[in-house]
């Protein structure tokens, strides 16, 4: 069974080895906010595939190598005329990271409906997307309402995180996007900022209370160093996070909602998916890299422990 299926971007990622406004050592890797989620479902023992669309260049066969050797499955379309996207992260200053996009007409953003394997997503316990992939181009947006229409028609509950990227949607509104999936899933996860673009309130809670409004009954407001707040069937919970001085903070989301999903397909409550997504999102901030830093059940127990040395 595929588990959870993403359907969304991979790049090849270039992270600067050290801090300065002009790196010159980089190592290649990769990440994307969908394959983040399924690998760290898969490192948390859940079944996780991913779908997209890569360029035949080395840095596709660097993503499908990653994916694989992390238990992924894939469903992968090869585009002999784009080429993988490319992200460049640095840090300018000690603690400040950046990120730089080379997506133009990239082999991620020429995803379209063709793509979707609808039966992967029929067999699926839960489909999970971003805001990300529909910003990418009108067939990427097409290929994720296919998506949806699959998973609705096949009764397989939709998990959408709005992972807004405010230099995608120039001149587009983002919100109404986020709105329209919002009200066709099942599970929305958005930081606060996120949530007060689709709904009004001041508040988690009224936050939450607004999106649940659309349809979902299942709403995680990702609060950073403040926790969480959910509004699961009405019933509200929050969560503290976990004291941690981080390294980096890219992919702590991703690795929150992994969390969240790879509880929920082991059946656990409300309570204790929380409790592992806070605790996968801080361990993900412990390292660096997009998904490297993705912790396994046994890492979660690290978190907390009196004892430094590991025996």
């Amino acid at each position: 069974m595929p588990g959870v299926v993403t359907i969304g971007e991979s790049m090849g990622l270039f992270v600067a080895t050290a801090a300065g406004q002009r790196p010159d050592t980089f190592r290649l890797g990769m990440g994307g906010a969908e394959s983040n989620v399924a690998i760290g479902l898969a490192r948390l023992g859940g079944e996780a595939t991913w779908m997209g669309r890569l360029g035949v260049d080395s840095a596709g066969e660097l993503i499908q190598r990653e994916l694989r050797a992390e238990g992924v499955r894939t469903r992968i379309v090869l585009d002999p005329g784009a080429p993988t996207g490319l992200m460049i992260k640095s840090q300018p200053l000690s603690g400040v990271t950046r990120v730089e996009y080379h997506r133009r007409a990239s082999a991620g953003s020429r995803l379209s409906p063709d793509d979707v394997d609808a039966d992967t997503i029929r067999q699926a316990s839960v489909l999970h997307i971003t805001g990300i992939t529909p910003a990418l181009s009108p067939s990427a947006a097409d290929a994720i309402t296919v998506a949806m229409d699959v998973a609705d028609g096949a009764g397989i509950p939709i998990s959408f995180d709005m992972n807004h990227r405010p230099t995608l949607w120039r001149g587009r509104d983002a919100a109404e996007v986020y709105r329209s999936i919002a009200a066709r899933s099942t599970i929305v996860f958005a930081g606060l900022d996120e949530a007060a673009l689709i709904v009004a309130g001041a508040t988690p809670d009224e936050l939450a209370r607004g999106i649940a409004e659309l349809g979902p009954t299942q709403v995680l407001v990702k609060l950073g160093g403040d926790g969480c707040f959910a509004l699961v069937n009405g019933e509200p919970l929050a969560v503290a996070a976990i004291p941690i001085t981080p390294a980096d903070t890219v992919g702590a989301g991703d690795a929150f909602a992994a969390g969240y999903l790879a509880e929920l397909l082991e059946g656990e409550n409300v309570a204790s998916r929380l409790a592992t997504a806070v605790r996968a999102g801080a361990f993900a901030c412990l390292g660096p890299g997009d998904w490297e830093s993705l912790p396994r059940r046994s890492d979660l127990d690290l978190l907390g422990g009196n004892d430094p040395v590991i025996r």
